[in-house]
């Protein structure tokens, strides 16, 4: 069962990523990531994630906007080489603390109903 599970992590908080896979007794998934001078991301998997469980360690942290398609980038280098499900692990959500009680607003504004 362990090699059907795989943990990546975007650039957000890597060690973070390490620790969790320090704890399971799992490797680290190898991925490239590399941005150009135009700020574009490009993701690359460097393994083999066909048919497998696998994990996207990415927390929302500043730069939230870079971090984020970072991990929409990830999530969809992984599709494109055949993982069976794939799991976004989100430990900081930025979007989740704002103001509410105003109308018409942005999903990025509200948060949860406490």
């Amino acid at each position: 069962m362990r090699d059907q599970v795989k943990i990546f992590t975007g650039s957000g908080n890597p060690k973070l990523a390490q620790a969790i896979c320090d704890h399971l007794g799992l490797p680290l998934g190898q991925a490239r990531i590399k941005r150009f001078s135009n700020e574009n991301i490009f993701v690359q998997v460097l393994e083999n994630v066909r048919e497998r469980d696998v994990f996207v360690v990415q927390p929302l942290s500043s730069p939230v906007s870079e971090n984020l398609v970072e991990l929409l980038i990830m999530i969809d280098a992984l599709k494109s080489a055949s993982a069976r499900r794939i799991t976004a692990v989100v430990p900081y959500y930025s979007y989740a603390a704002r103001q509410e009680g105003h109308a018409r607003i942005s999903i990025t504004a509200r948060s949860s109903p406490t």
